[in-house]
């Protein structure tokens, strides 16, 4: 049954020549091999696109141009999958383990799973063996989102159909659009989501919405905006960005 489910792998990449090649050995190594590997580039002006094509051997589709950011990229990427499974593994970003895609095919082996996630670890950037944070994602429960919780992105494999559903990303958001289509798809009675509690995927530290004072404050406008598109009332979205915040403390320790 694993070898017959087919994942896209979506890459975007953008002046990232120095990380991308640990992103191209860790989809290498991975036992499941039915997948795809899309990767989108923003016209890069250092050397990823060198990169890029010296992994061709790897590579499904490789298109390079300028775009209007991440998240148009990805919906690039989607459109343009052909799996079962997508899921995203940016440049910064690695595999934890070598069995982390026969992990999220098999939860899939349930046709009634929509999507399946797990947990992340952030890197230094320096040394991708010290851990700075451990995101424990927990079982996904009935007051979780209101309480703040919410899956790790880059850990987060969907269903190709549930995104032509909610028509991907809104690339009116420059950062919470992931954060959107996670509310919008959870939002759905009938979408179903499986925990694998292991660590998937690795991520260096001080990505887009973290790296300075206006990208968090950004975001946080952006996660407000995106929770109040999705009927949450005032107080309500108060009270889950709160939450979500300091959620993220105990990750630290």
């Amino acid at each position: 049954m694993l070898r017959n489910i087919k994942i896209s792998i979506v890459t975007a990449t953008y002046n990232c020549a120095e990380t991308l090649p640990d992103c191209f050995a860790s989809i290498a190594s991975q036992s499941h091999r039915n997948l795809e590997h899309i990767v989108i580039d923003g016209a890069s002006t250092d050397a990823t696109c060198s990169v890029i094509t010296s992994h061709l051997d790897q590579v499904t589709i490789f298109k390079s141009e300028p775009d209007e950011g991440i998240y148009d990229a990805l919906n690039k990427g989607i459109s343009l999958s052909t799996g079962d499974i997508v899921g995203f593994l940016h440049a910064d970003d690695f595999y934890a383990t070598k069995d982390a895609l026969v992990k999220i095919a098999a939860a899939f082996d349930d046709p009634s799973v929509c999507a399946v996630y797990g947990d992340l670890e952030y890197v230094s950037s320096e040394n991708t063996s010290t851990v700075i944070r451990r995101w424990r994602s927990g079982l996904l429960r009935k007051d979780s989102i209101h309480r703040g919780w919410m899956p790790p992105h880059p850990t987060f494999y969907v269903r190709r159909d549930w995104y032509k559903k909610i028509n991907g990303f809104d690339t009116t958001y420059r950062i919470s659009a992931d954060y959107l289509s996670i509310l919008r798809l959870l939002g759905y009675g009938d979408f179903k989501v499986d925990y694998i509690p292991s660590v998937l995927v690795r991520m260096r530290h001080g990505g887009a919405s973290n790296r300075s004072f206006s990208a968090i404050l950004r975001k946080t406008r952006e996660d407000w905006r995106a929770l109040r598109s999705c009927n949450f009332n005032p107080f309500k979205a108060a009270k889950t960005l709160f939450m979500k915040n300091f959620r993220k403390i105990p990750q630290f320790f």
